[in-house]
């Protein structure tokens, strides 16, 4: 690892705007991207096809709803990268409309991974952030179209996080 290796993390990358994020930050940033999937199989499909287009990125499992998970990944990027350089946060769940599975616990599903899974993948990296300058943090913000909380001005507000939890330096990008 040299001082300065950067990395990039998109959740929720094997297909999507997920997948779509990850092929174009492999196409213009500076440093390893790392795709991460809940499904170990469809993450590594979308890696290999990244790499049918040219394009090098690296896989790590993430299911957002697993603590255990979350720890893994925040171990990886420090042992191999000694932090992280920019985060995209784009994992989540959406019932299709003919879904029978009840309403209320789709509602419960939903808020698990969207809104808890999400918070609690911010509560593990966030504080990895390298600071800017030389490597330089960030951290574009892809708010979710389900609902208000997209509307916050300040990413941490509906996670009960403050700006205690980033380094000082770390530029939010909404």
């Amino acid at each position: 690892m040299s001082s300065c290796s950067r990395v990039a993390l998109v959740t929720g990358a094997n297909k999507g705007i997920g997948f779509a994020i990850t092929r174009d930050l492999c196409r213009k940033f500076s440093g390893d991207v790392v795709l991460t999937a809940r499904d170990e199989a469809r993450g590594k499909a979308a890696l290999q096809q990244l790499q049918a287009e040219g394009l090098s990125a690296r896989f790590h499992q993430l299911d957002i709803d697993d603590p255990h998970s979350i720890r893994a990944l925040r171990d990886f990027l420090l042992k191999d990268y000694g932090g992280l350089d920019v985060l995209v946060n784009n994992a989540g769940i959406a019932f299709k409309n003919a879904d029978p599975t009840p309403f209320h616990i789709q509602a419960e599903v939903t808020m698990k991974t969207n809104f808890f899974g999400t918070q609690n993948v911010c509560t593990e990296l966030l504080p990895l952030m390298k600071p800017q300058g030389e490597c330089g943090g960030r951290f574009p913000g892809r708010p979710s179209p389900s609902g208000p909380l997209c509307h916050l001005g300040v990413w941490f507000c509906p996670f009960g996080l403050d700006s205690s939890v980033a380094p000082d330096s770390l530029s939010l990008q909404l």
